[in-house]
């Protein structure tokens, strides 16, 4: 089990434009050759927008992003033509494939906090596809089969356990509260790379959320 805490996330973004990022990996020219992926994840940014803050069109390839809002409403557009606003408890689903361009934006009243998740896919190339989850259930993992890889959501009450995907690679990320994870203790933006985990659970300290994701490489 390999730790990394909130705080040690590297700071980007545009203070002066209200963008506020934190990159749990090495990113952009937060260079970091001993941190550039585990397993299939090769980004996990926390992003805070201000009201009327945002991405203006960029483009992505070779790149599945997932986007899970922790508060606030998160506006998409992509060159697929789709228009999306996406809220806490959807599951966005971006496959950038050969290539794709795409707008992120803050158009509400109400600061926004987003997460921002990368896998590298198993093979390059392809066309792009969009696909978002209204609502997801605790009890249906999100499967992203072109990265190896399920999303697990699990909001849990103070006392509830759950159990740990048995798999050769999972990455969990507390998005709100405190969770116990064997003999660690996580909070907000907290997270953990665990290789082959058996037999573990997650408990909640406070109510919290986690995000799992159970990788095959």
């Amino acid at each position: 089990m390999d730790v990394r805490r909130a705080a040690e996330r590297s700071r980007g973004g545009d203070p002066q434009a209200g963008i506020d990022s934190r990159h749990a990996f090495s990113f952009g020219p937060h260079y970091d050759p001993g941190n550039l992926r585990f397993g299939a994840v090769i980004a996990c940014n926390e992003e805070r927008l201000a009201p009327g803050a945002g991405f203006d069109e960029h483009p992505h390839s070779h790149t599945e992003i997932v986007t899970w809002v922790v508060e606030g409403e998160l506006t998409h557009r992509d060159s697929t033509g789709h228009e999306t606003r996406v809220r806490p408890g959807d599951v966005q689903h971006l496959s950038a494939a050969a290539g794709v361009r795409h707008v992120e934006r803050n158009d509400g009243d109400a600061p926004l906090t987003f997460l921002q998740m990368w896998l590298a896919p198993l093979e390059p190339g392809g066309d792009p596809s969009y696909d978002i989850v209204r609502g997801i259930a605790d009890s249906t993992p999100y499967a992203l089969p072109k990265a190896g890889a399920l999303l697990h959501v699990r909001r849990l009450t103070r006392g509830e356990r759950t159990a740990v995907p048995d798999a050769p690679l999972v990455y969990a990320h507390v998005v709100r509260g405190e969770v116990r994870l064997g003999r660690e203790l996580l909070g907000p933006g907290d997270s953990a790379r665990l290789t082959a985990p058996e037999d573990l659970e997650a408990v909640a300290v406070t109510p919290a959320e986690l995000l799992m994701w159970e990788m095959t490489r």
